[in-house]
């Protein structure tokens, strides 16, 4: 049932009231300089000499800095945008994998299941691994070692390319799986998702190492800088005393706009408009409980965002070997 009216009112003030997640008090500063400098320009232009400069209100201008302001947003969504795709997609092919790995690999002993959800556990970490790797953190313990085993762990901990690292696990183990039954033809397919969770580390990577232009980014900084503080000049003639209020709107409106592109152009941080990583691996995890090593702890999702209840299991056709839990 939909809310009523009032509490969308609500609502929408309220998040326009927000400052967790906005830009706020990233260009609160630079306005505030600029509603200074307006009160600077009105004060002289009342008692000493006249600063009216209309001319510098041409249009050019005001459409060239726009045009600019447009394309450095929509650059900036663009890499958020592809990051989200990226991720959903890793997320989507690890599940395939793990379906079609508990499906065609032959796991009838107990030796069999327990290297199949050893396996299972390095798909998940894999994710992970690339989370943190992504945001160059060192690997948490306290992530991985329900998921690989304390000589795994030490093993990523060496290597230079810990993502990469689990990944030679997971294709090691599906290689073994021929002499154990496993047809070319699934092993192939296996391995294809394999590397399309490659690739989509490579995407990351892509995105992550691939800054803005220095040249363009400085550049427009340097336009609005100019335009702020030409801004009073424009309109101190018509407006008076009013003009610095009108400079702080527009100048919130306008370095807003540049601070939303520079927030966004880089998905993978920890920062509150940046994906929320630990969300997709803690999603991941939780899809794949059912077939991971014995031990591995089911992570709770973050309170902000709630996991449907009544979401489909993963693998409903499934069926595995009952085995005790950990009280």
């Amino acid at each position: 049932m939909a809310e009523p009216p009032h509490n969308e009112t609500y609502s929408w003030i309220r998040s326009s009231l927000r400052l967790r997640g906005s830009v706020v008090p990233i260009i609160l500063p630079h306005v505030i300089y600029s509603s200074l400098f307006g009160v600077v320009v009105a004060w002289v232009h009342s008692n000493i000499l006249s600063l009216d400069l209309p001319a510098l209100s041409s249009l050019i201008p005001n459409i060239v800095l726009g045009l600019l302001l447009v394309f450095r947003t929509n650059t900036a969504y663009e890499r958020f945008w592809e990051g989200r795709r990226i991720w959903g997609n890793q997320i989507n092919q690890t599940r395939n994998l793990a379906r079609l790995m508990w499906v065609e690999i032959p796991h009838g002993d107990r030796d069999a299941e327990q290297q199949l959800r050893q396996a299972t556990g390095w798909l998940v970490a894999l994710s992970i691994v690339m989370k943190q790797w992504l945001r160059r953190q060192p690997l948490e313990a306290e992530e991985l070692n329900d998921l690989v085993s304390p000589a795994d762990y030490q093993k990523l901990l060496r290597s230079p390319h810990p993502v990469l690292e689990v990944a030679l696990w997971i294709d090691r183990y599906l290689q073994q799986q021929l002499q154990r039954g496993l047809a070319v033809y699934q092993l192939n397919e296996q391995k294809r998702l394999l590397n399309g969770l490659i690739d989509c580390l490579g995407g990351c990577e892509r995105i992550r190492n691939t800054p803005m232009p220095l040249a363009y980014s400085v550049h427009l900084k340097q336009l609005m800088l100019i335009y702020c503080f030409t801004m009073p000049l424009q309109l101190v003639g018509s407006l008076g005393w009013r003009m610095p209020l009108v400079v702080g709107i527009i100048s919130f409106a306008l370095l807003g706009i540049e601070a939303i592109g520079h927030e966004i152009e880089n998905p993978f941080g920890m920062d509150a408009n940046d994906l929320r990583l630990e969300q997709f691996c803690n999603t991941l995890r939780s899809n794949l409980q059912p077939f991971l090593p014995d031990g591995a702890i089911e992570r709770s999702q973050p309170e902000s965002q709630p996991v449907s209840t009544t979401a489909e299991p993963l693998l409903p056709a499934i069926r595995v070997p009952t085995r005790d839990r950990p009280s």
